[in-house]
């Protein structure tokens, strides 16, 4: 007996498990033949979280080993000791979906649904009432660039007085700007070709020759947003698209702007051969989209 004992920052650091190894040797040494300090490592240790779990483990032996010494069996008394140690299985995750509609809901609200149902009621109008045979090739040429404005409008400071909190989340970045552009497309694919199936369709491709076309902008979008920020890149992808389809229309000299508009919607979604290059584009901007993943944990930039 050399008369020291523990101070008690030293037990306490060892209670809680930050007292370095070396150090922690050493007292244990010192509690072998000192009955003070470890009484007093014992109660700094039943005061930490620890000491729930042992104090359990405790009452199970007690009660396995109360009926007498010579009843109690090895393997029940081994088991209580498990089953008081064993930690309680976790509860059960939260339910999803309020969280998967806070995280969407940015994507069907604003003006940007009012603006779809818009252009679908003026196309179904100009073509029953107003008598327009150019109806559905007008509303095939600005159907693609629907979902992509969907995106940028749904997604940014501009779209979510919870931008800097959902930016904050373990979700933000790319997940959420894919839920949201997933919504989009739900809501703008129906509702655009339900209404190019009732207009008549004189010359012009079928209803559903947009989808790929759409679905592709939507993609390039994404896929140039992580360099030029997303509202840029969908300006990019959806400007270039009306420019290529509607400005060889316009200028033609002889004014039978739907006619050369079907004809340029003809030559740039007709086909099989055209659909499947749309198709590949579509792939070869979802594989650059998943390669420029982190790219969308910058949110400052959209």
């Amino acid at each position: 007996m050399t008369g020291w004992h523990a101070p008690e920052t030293l037990i306490a650091r060892y209670a809680d498990g930050s007292l370095p190894d070396a150090d922690a040797w050493s007292l244990e040494k010192h509690l072998e033949s000192c009955t003070s300090c470890a009484g007093r490592v014992s109660g700094a240790v039943r005061a930490t979280s620890a000491g729930t779990v042992l104090a359990d483990v405790r009452d199970a032996v007690l009660a396995a080993a109360a009926p007498a010494p010579a009843e109690a069996a090895p393997q029940d008394l081994r088991d209580a000791v498990l089953a008081a140690a064993t930690p309680a299985p976790p509860e059960a995750p939260p339910l999803r979906t309020p969280r998967l509609l806070w995280a969407a809901a940015p994507a069907v609200r604003g003006a940007w649904l009012p603006a779809v149902l818009l252009v679908v009621l003026s196309a179904v109008l100009l073509a029953h009432v107003a008598g327009f045979s150019g109806a559905r090739p007008l509303l095939l040429a600005v159907a693609p660039v629907v979902p992509v404005a969907g995106v940028a409008l749904s997604y940014g400071r501009h779209a979510d007085p919870l931008h800097e909190l959902a930016a904050s989340t373990p979700s933000a970045g790319l997940r959420l700007v894919l839920t949201r552009t997933a919504v989009v497309l739900a809501v703008s694919l129906p509702l655009l070709t339900l209404a190019g199936l009732v207009l008549p369709s004189p010359g012009a491709p079928g209803a559903v020759a947009w989808l790929l076309p759409g679905l592709t902008l939507t993609l390039a979008a994404l896929a140039l947003g992580g360099w030029l920020g997303l509202r840029t890149a969908t300006a990019v992808t959806g400007g270039g698209w009306l420019c290529a389809v509607l400005a060889p229309a316009l200028a033609s000299p002889d004014g039978a702007v739907a006619r050369h508009l079907s004809d340029q919607l003809s030559a740039y979604v007709g086909g099989a051969a055209t659909q499947g290059g749309w198709a590949a584009a579509a792939a070869l901007c979802a594989l650059l989209v998943a390669a420029r993943r982190t790219a969308y944990d910058r949110l400052e930039r959209f």
